[in-house]
């Protein structure tokens, strides 16, 4: 069924980057289109790799140079890795690398709902590959990969399978900064068996794997250009509208209420509205999933765990003073569409799949396009 599933979504995804140059004008907003051409690819794949996703294979081929090291290493590492394979090819690894993750992430994420849903409901993963941006997954970023890492460590957790968990805690935090917010779950956990002395120290060493692969990464920026926080302190130069000092989440909303009523009504401004519109129904619906668990008493320890990463995982970027970008962040918010999957009224969930269809398909053919979309 999950393969099924998948198999469905890569072939809507690669007919809409067929169609896509015959609908949409390219305009230039990706001004790095020859580069992707020196991997000697159809556009319709090179184009895969657009924004973020060609700063990672420069990292894979090359290693970091200035500012770059606001992303982070693993995924890359694995691009160089697994490059020999497709004869050096840089893009095709990368591609290969996701779609394979993702594929085993979805497989992982049906199982891990299995044990942790009741009662299990298909349409929590049609609502995740029917997100707006779900494409991400399929193309040379880290999404698959990050969500593959993210769903083992808490599928390992709810197994007892506690070195595995620790393991893939410390490469997800080598692959997102979001990493290091698995220690939200690992510590419930460790609270849940608290009167088991011997598992709960298990459990407490496991939860501070994230943090170490996090000051893994620190250590390397610390001897390597001397700021341990480069990581965070680059972020300006890849979105002006980011702030390295700590923005409160009502300055934020503040900075969109004051772009929709001053800017231009232009594209910018459409994904501006869609950046606000996101994380607005996304909290919303966190919100709602966190009180839903808590009247269940919190007898559900992972269900509540899971919440909790869902809103820490779209409230840690907001603090860069923008929600740019919370599209593709949001897809990692798993517990969103855990609460979307219980929705029992037929119409409401009719209307939000058709929804993000038409979203899916309108953001990825102007992705494609090279503009940019989140």
């Amino acid at each position: 069924m999950v393969f099924v599933l998948f198999l469905i979504w890569r072939i809507v995804d690669v007919f809409v980057a067929f169609v896509a140059p015959r609908l949409i004008p390219y305009l230039g907003f990706f001004a790095y289109q020859k580069d992707l051409a020196s991997y000697h690819l159809p556009k319709i794949i090179s184009s895969l790799a657009n924004f973020d996703g060609l700063y990672y294979l420069r990292i894979a081929q090359r290693g970091y140079q200035q500012y770059e090291q606001v992303f982070f290493p693993f995924y890359p590492f694995l691009v160089r890795i697994f490059s020999p394979v497709f004869i050096n090819n840089y893009l095709m690894s990368g591609l290969f690398i996701s779609n394979l993750s993702f594929l085993l992430g979805l497989i992982i994420f049906y199982k891990y709902l299995l044990l942790t849903m009741k009662p299990f409901s298909h349409l929590a993963i049609i609502f995740f590959l029917l997100f707006p941006t779900s494409f991400f997954f399929g193309v040379a970023y880290t999404e698959g990969l990050f969500f593959l890492l993210i769903i083992l460590s808490l599928y390992f957790l709810k197994k007892n399978r506690l070195f595995f968990a620790g393991f893939c805690g410390f490469l997800a935090a080598l692959t997102r900064v979001q990493g290091v917010l698995l220690i939200i779950p690992f510590c419930l956990e460790a609270v849940r068996i608290l009167k088991n002395k011997r598992k709960f120290w298990s459990i407490s060493l496991v939860s501070i794997t994230p943090v170490l692969g996090l000051l893994t990464y620190m250590r390397y920026l610390l001897k390597t250009t001397g700021d341990q926080f480069y990581f965070f302190h680059s972020q300006t130069v890849f979105g002006p509208s980011r702030s390295t000092k700590i923005i409160l989440l009502p300055q934020v909303f503040y900075r969109y209420l004051k772009i929709f009523l001053t800017s231009q009504h232009n594209f910018q401004y459409f994904i501006s509205a869609f950046e606000f519109i996101t994380f607005s129904f996304a909290l919303i619906i966190l919100i709602l999933d966190f009180i839903e668990n808590f009247k269940l008493k919190i007898k559900n320890f992972s269900l509540i765990g899971l919440n909790l990463f869902s809103l820490a995982n779209i409230l840690l970027p907001t603090f860069t003073g923008s929600f740019m970008s919370i599209p593709r962040f949001a897809l990692l918010s798993l517990s969103f569409f855990v609460f979307l999957g219980r929705i029992k009224n037929r119409l409401i969930t009719l209307s939000l799949l058709v929804l993000f269809l038409i979203f899916h398909i309108v953001l990825l053919g102007f992705f494609i396009q090279g503009y940019f979309v989140s």
